[in-house]
């Protein structure tokens, strides 16, 4: 299974799901069956470290994502990629529009997919710690949530019927 965490430029939200994702399948029957990536649909930070307040709250919980650097959200992810889980609706509309035909449908909204309330992942750029802090508790829910979908799920390639 291959998974790709998608926000707008790949240097918050993404990359702390990426990381908090990488923990909550190292700890579980998933370890080794499971090719996580991030990217966003914008360009604007191409090549750059996250930033440093997402890093500094990852670290915080116990996960390095220092060494990730930010890319965009490519037309052939869709062929690479089993699901790309979205952090809002604009980077679901977003992801959707680049698709390839027929292949829109592996692009989803994460929260609703990982069964949890709400529908985005609030982006935690112009704020402070606080919402970093909610973010991280949002992907790192998600994560825990997406690993047990996984993990139950006979359809999912990974853990047979």
């Amino acid at each position: 299974m291959r998974l790709l965490v998608v926000c707008l430029g790949n240097i918050c939200r993404s990359p702390m799901g990426e990381g908090a994702l990488r923990r909550r399948i190292a700890q579980s029957p998933l370890t080794g069956r499971v090719e996580l990536d991030s990217a966003g649909t914008s360009d604007w930070h191409i090549g750059r470290a996250p930033d440093p307040r997402a890093i500094a709250c990852a670290r915080g919980h116990g996960v390095d994502i220092g060494g990730l650097k930010a890319r965009q959200l490519l037309r052939e992810d869709f062929d690479r990629f089993d699901l790309i889980l979205c952090a809002d609706q604009g980077n679901l509309e977003d992801a959707r529009a680049l698709a390839p035909a027929g292949a829109a449908h592996k692009a989803v909204l994460w929260l609703p997919w990982a069964g949890m309330p709400g529908e985005a992942v609030p982006d935690p750029y112009y704020g402070d710690g606080r919402d970093f802090e909610h973010s991280w508790a949002l992907v790192d829910a998600a994560a825990q949530a997406t690993v047990r979908r996984l993990s139950a799920a006979a359809d999912s390639g990974i853990i047979g019927p």
